[in-house]
């Protein structure tokens, strides 16, 4: 039995919010459309209090801005980079370029060739999100993408060191200070002075997931990177304050941050509930994640292991956190999620920051049909196929031909016919199917 002792907002509210999120973001973007420079300029302003002469940052802003970064966090911005580069070097060597002659005379194969431009946004509104440059810039970097662009809003009214800083060690050949929806409008649709990119990539809120959904075709994406969301699967192996602290962790986020215990134990879960009203009271971001609690948290308890894989799977979550006596086995039958985060000694900041795991990750479901972004994202896999031999091409040609004529494609027969004709020999009145 599925028991839930918390629920967050009821489905149709989420609806509405995604609706006049919806309804805004229709709207801004076709500003730029529009307007193109003075667009964006306006919505800097309006949204961010910026305006400045330019919004791309020339190699002394760059290097201005690098300079006030600290000794210590320059260290560090290094480290994780390190880590992230590491894994995402690894990913990239596992893919390999493939040929093979799977008849004689017939080669096919393919080549991952890069995506040409990208567009990389890195949040910085309540919280200047560093590691997420780290995470679309050094691996569309690592993916050999020749043209990235990486953009993120100001901070008091000026590029963020570190930001700016993670952006160029992470290898972006352009870096603005717009934020929000203008910034990935101006990347995907382009301006006068901002040539569109052919891919965006990046987390934001709920308006920028929005905006990305909307630009979908007109330029590619990474995936739906909304709000963030966390959920805790827990049994008595562990307490409640880890699964409060872990929790609270992702809920201070936003005001929209799904965080879900799932347990099979009713004594844990009450007394995680209390744990986090008592971590609530001295957190010093308790008045975001208070919020995100109310209403978007919720506690659910099963029978057993099998209903929570059910749920857990049914949830999708972005970060799933397993603390029980079977990490293992979830990870061997869970389907639906953004990233796993397997025993008590990990936790989802571990790959939000530093430990070498990609953390833009798939929300609302998603997790349902795709994975996180990873350099794999930044590759796109193109096959080819060519004949070098009469007979070969003959041969194939003639089965092409009566397939085509049992679709009714006759234009389409005669491109295998007239190959028949040619290398093999046969003459195929036109029009007719070879024999």
């Amino acid at each position: 039995m599925i028991k839930y002792l918390k629920e967050g907002k009821p489905a149709a509210e989420r609806a509405d919010d995604d609706a006049k999120v919806r309804t805004t973001v229709e709207s801004v973007l076709a500003q730029i459309v529009q307007d193109g420079d003075a667009a964006v300029r306006a919505l800097s302003e309006k949204f961010d209090q910026y305006n400045p002469p330019g919004f791309l940052l020339s190699e002394t802003d760059i290097e201005k801005a690098m300079a006030k970064v600290s000794k210590r966090d320059m260290q560090d911005i290094k480290f994780a980079q390190q880590q992230i580069r590491t894994f995402a070097e690894a990913q990239r060597a596992s893919m390999q370029d493939i040929e093979v002659e799977t008849m004689p005379g017939v080669i096919l194969g393919h080549r991952n060739i890069p995506v040409q431009s990208v567009g990389c946004y890195v949040p910085g509104g309540k919280f200047p999100m560093v590691a997420s440059a780290h995470m679309s810039v050094l691996t569309a970097s690592v993916a050999g993408v020749p043209r990235i662009i990486a953009s993120a809003p100001p901070q008091n009214g000026e590029p963020h060191p570190a930001i700016v800083t993670a952006m160029h060690l992470g290898g972006a050949h352009e870096i603005y200070v717009l934020g929000g929806i203008q910034a990935v409008g101006a990347m995907a649709i382009g301006t006068e002075t901002i040539d569109p990119v052919h891919m965006l990539v990046g987390p934001g809120n709920a308006f920028v997931a929005e905006a990305k959904r909307q630009l979908f075709g007109r330029v590619g994406i990474d995936l739906f990177a909304g709000p963030t969301e966390t959920m805790v699967i827990a049994d008595t192996t562990v307490d409640a304050e880890l699964c409060a602290t872990d929790l609270l962790g992702q809920a201070e986020h936003g005001y929209n941050s799904p965080a879900v215990l799932l347990t099979n134990s009713e004594t844990l879960a009450r007394e995680t509930m209390t744990e986090i009203d008592r971590l609530l009271s001295v957190l010093p971001t308790a008045e975001t994640a208070a919020i995100s609690w109310r209403d978007y948290g919720e506690v659910i308890v099963c029978d057993t292991y099998d209903e929570m894989l059910e749920v857990a799977d049914d949830i999708a979550s972005e970060h799933v956190q397993v603390m029980t006596d079977r990490d293992d086995w979830f990870l061997e039958n869970m389907t639906c999620y953004g990233a796993l985060f397997l025993g008590p000694r990990t936790n989802v900041a571990n790959g939000d920051k530093v430990i070498g795991t990609n953390h833009t990750l798939p929300t609302k479901k998603a997790g349902r049909y795709t994975g996180g972004l990873w350099v794999g994202k930044f590759l796109k896999t193109h096959s080819y196929q060519k004949i070098t031999s009469d007979e070969a091409a003959a041969s194939v040609g003639e089965y092409c031909s009566r397939l085509c004529m049992l679709e009714g494609f006759v234009g389409h027969a005669e491109q295998a016919n007239v190959r028949v004709r040619r290398y093999g020999g046969r003459n195929i009145p036109y029009g007719e199917a070879a024999e």
